[in-house]
């Protein structure tokens, strides 16, 4: 198995002034990339974003596309009753 030494990290910085905002941004192998995105839920869609920009792909042992013939039936199944 492989590591992944790639990080990508989602900060928060809050200010103790009530006037200042906090700084919540995202920030790869210890480079800030994206600064003052104003809320959490941005924050992750940027890095959603981010990754996706930047084509990262899964390690090819976390790859689960390739389902077991059993599993691949039931998964089947199922969607075949939410199409009825």
């Amino acid at each position: 198995m492989t590591k992944c030494t790639d990080k990508i990290n989602i900060y928060h910085i809050k200010t103790t002034t009530p006037e200042g905002p906090d700084d919540i941004g995202i920030v790869v192998e210890g480079v800030k990339v994206l600064t003052t995105l104003g809320n959490f839920p941005r924050a992750c869609s940027m890095v959603i974003g981010l990754a996706y920009a930047v084509n990262l792909a899964y390690p090819k042992e976390l790859d689960y596309s390739k389902l077991s013939p059993k599993v691949n039936g039931l998964k089947n199944k199922l969607l075949g009753t939410l199409a009825e």
